[in-house]
């Protein structure tokens, strides 16, 4: 059977992202990833720093003649979101990324391909062992835990870096240049409920499923379900009408996912089996047309499930699911200044009980610092009003776009000549480590950019394999240009 990357240029480059997509890298979980990086730059002789939490600091001296360049640093993360469809046999601990090429795309077999960022770390760790890429002096920087909550940029240590130009190969969309992103904060709210023996009845396990997720920042406003607040609405139709008791929820899996499935435990009179069949049909088609091409695949589903030992009381049921029900999801507000572009959001991620504890999650994500913090205080107030204890954390700063600095601008003129595209500015709504990083080494001009990956942290996520060439002819141009 031929290898999915068979015959893909630039060869050195995609055989490091073979390389890394046979390596287990969630995050936290970095270790091996982290090793094969250390190897690759024994093997070279250079010179390596690591921190505290494991990022990684590679120095490359200056081709002969470019020592006077000014220097820069590549950077990409080694960690990956581990999604997988329902059905799919993959453990993300122990078990190869399986490349799958679909004419000109490269995707994973049911699960996300971790293109984000394995193939930025790719093409840096290819810069590195190039002989015939003519570039100054050069950092590579491989950092851990990004997607998370960006703990590697978080703890890396102020001053590390010697470099005068930052490139972050974490961008996903081609002909573009990232030129600024959101800051973020996390909102986690828990309450515990006490519980009561469940009474005789059918367990059913409720599940939401068929969703398109997404990333929770760049994907916000592109109208997609959210699964936690469709069961949440469900619940709150289908308890009062027929008397359904709730075991518990589950939902989501990542805070920087937007939530793709969720379920709850059950409890109904057998004898309005049909009924509730009927209900959830109803529902479904309801729901359905109001997504409508955003999200088609929406499915509600209510399958047996074993015997319920307790349930919530009716009335913490209800105010549970009133309130995933009413918890907002989506883009709060618009930029003023960039057209399209979502300012303020906030991401109901995930939902779990256990014993009567809840934790629901939620993310809230905004250039403007004013604007995260209002709405990490309106979705706290709207936890409160359900009697919830909020805990936030997880902050980390937004990045202001510079569109006239120097780095900008001979992005600019190096992609015009070797692409023959001007090349469109832009700001994402998602955390990039950019921000994080540059503010501890002030003065450091930054940019993100990289070839086109679409449904990121999803096991959707593509890598469109002609936009590959013309980003590395972009990347090792431009260091021979700096």
């Amino acid at each position: 059977m031929p290898n999915a990357i068979d015959n893909l240029e630039p060869k050195p480059l995609f055989d490091h992202f073979a390389a890394l997509s046979a390596i287990p890298r969630a995050s936290t979980k970095e270790a091996a990833a982290r090793a094969y990086v250390l190897a690759r730059a024994a093997r070279l002789g250079l010179e390596t720093v690591e921190d505290s939490v494991g990022n990684i600091v590679v120095r490359k001296p200056a081709r002969p003649g470019r020592e006077g360049a000014v220097p820069a640093a590549l950077q990409g993360h080694l960690d990956m979101v581990c999604e997988k469809n329902e059905g799919t046999v993959h453990n993300f601990d122990t078990d190869a990324i399986q490349l799958v090429r679909d004419g000109d795309w490269l995707k994973a077999a049911g699960t996300t391909l971790g293109a984000d960022n394995g193939i930025g770390a790719a093409a840096a760790l290819a810069i590195m062992e190039s002989t015939t890429v003519n570039h100054g002096p050069l950092e590579f920087v491989f950092t851990v835990d990004e997607e998370t909550g960006l703990t590697g940029a978080n703890e890396f240590p102020n001053g590390m870096l010697r470099s005068h130009y930052f490139l972050n190969l974490d961008g996903e969309e081609e002909n573009t240049l990232c030129i600024g992103c959101a800051g973020g904060l996390t909102s986690i709210a828990r309450r515990q409920f006490t519980m009561i023996p469940a009474s005789a009845g059918s367990a059913l396990r409720l599940r939401v499923a068929g969703l398109h997720g997404g990333h929770s920042g760049i994907d916000i406003h592109k109208g997609r379900g959210n699964a936690i607040r469709i069961l949440g609405r469900v619940l709150a139709r289908a308890i009062p009408q027929f008397a359904v008791s709730v075991a518990s929820l589950e939902g989501g899996s990542k805070r920087n996912a937007i939530p793709r499935e969720a379920a709850a435990i059950v409890v109904i009179d057998p004898g309005r089996a049909a009924e509730f069949a009927a209900f959830l049909a109803t529902a479904q088609a309801e729901i359905q047309a109001e997504l409508g091409a955003f999200d088609p695949g929406l499915r509600l589903t209510a399958e047996a499930a074993p015997a319920a030992v307790e349930v919530f009381e009716s009335d913490s049921a209800t105010l549970l699911a009133q309130l995933l029900a009413t918890l907002h999801h989506g883009a709060l507000a618009m930029s003023p200044d960039v057209a399209g572009l979502v300012q303020t959001s906030t991401n109901l991620a995930t939902i779990s009980t256990t014993s009567g504890l809840v934790e629901i999650a939620t993310t809230q994500r905004s250039a403007i610092l004013s604007s995260k913090l209002d709405a990490g205080a309106m979705v706290s107030a709207v936890f409160g009003f359900a009697g919830f204890e909020v805990q936030q954390s997880g902050a980390y700063p937004g990045w202001k776009p510079e569109p006239n600095s120097d780095i900008v601008r001979k992005c600019q003129a190096v992609h015009e000549e070797i692409l023959g595209v001007k090349p469109e500015l832009v700001a994402m709504h998602a955390g990039l480590e950019c921000g994080v990083i540059g503010e501890k080494h002030p003065g450091m001009q930054l940019i993100s950019f990289g070839p086109h990956i679409v449904d990121v942290h999803s096991p959707s996520e593509r890598l469109k394999l002609s936009s590959v060439p013309p980003f590395w002819a972009f990347l090792t141009g431009l260091l021979e240009r700096l």
